[in-house]
């Protein structure tokens, strides 16, 4: 049976298409994206936010998205400035993010957690994380779920989503055809409803419940009515997965 893990990141994997270019950060994106190149989409294009652009590597999986690993059988090794300016140019359409907190329109905090003056904790910051939110096409957030996550009100708005609703991204001059596209837990997989941009229950994993939803969020989570449970993985998709990740870089 799949671990809780193993199901994000084959979900994850699963909605990267055949071609087009997704920008790959460290940990479970990194392994989601290269899984994604050894299954079913050949000629993606995985943009190494550390540089490296076309990056397939043979061996081992990279441990972080600067190493020289991420190079091989790539296309170019550029600067972190080069390949963030490739989204400014409109030519990424994926995008991974994480986060500390979430709100329902997919907004996200990774500076601090508690107040700006007297943080109860200081966290990494944006890193090309707002760059990749505020323009990519299709933001896919991959984040464990509970109440302290998922939240109400963000302590920090880092990241942009759909800020307080439809229209709000265009106001506020971000492209109008960008924004979160998924959000993947232990729980499920979430989308973002196309009106009201509130996120959504579209799937849901094998041994968790609708009750789980709510349980594990401080915010209500909408959930649509032709919801379903989520293809279970594949004997294929988890020996590729063990072997990519042979060491339990990811994995564990």
């Amino acid at each position: 049976m799949a671990t809780e893990t193993e199901k994000m990141i084959i979900a994850a994997s699963r909605l990267l298409p055949e071609d087009g270019a997704v920008y790959v950060g460290t940990g479970m994106p990194l392994l989601a994206s290269v899984l994604a190149l050894k299954t079913h989409a050949p000629d993606l294009l995985l943009v190494y936010e550390g540089g490296g652009v076309g990056g397939k590597p043979t061996g081992r999986l990279p441990i972080q998205v600067s190493e020289s690993l991420t190079y091989e059988n790539g296309v170019t090794v550029g600067s972190m400035d080069y390949v963030m300016s490739l989204a400014q140019a409109g030519w990424i359409q994926y995008g991974f993010l994480g986060g500390a907190q979430i709100d329902a329109y997919g907004n996200l905090n990774t500076t601090v957690i508690g107040d700006w003056e007297h943080p109860k904790v200081r966290l990494p910051g944006s890193g090309g994380g707002a760059d990749i939110a505020s323009l990519c096409e299709k933001n896919i957030i991959i984040m464990r779920q509970d109440r302290r996550k998922f939240v109400e009100q963000l302590d920090f708005l880092t990241s942009p989503g759909y800020f307080t609703g439809p229209g709000e991204r265009e106001k506020r001059g971000l492209p109008a055809n960008t924004g979160p596209y998924r959000v993947i837990t232990q729980i499920g997989i979430y989308g973002f409803h196309p009106e009201t941009k509130r996120m959504t229950l579209l799937e849901l994993f094998q041994g968790q419940t609708l009750d789980a939803v709510q349980e594990n969020s401080s915010f209500a989570i909408d959930i649509a009515d032709d919801w379903k449970y989520a293809e279970e993985p594949t004997e294929e998709e988890l020996e590729t997965l063990h072997a990519l990740d042979r060491d339990g870089i990811v994995l564990g």
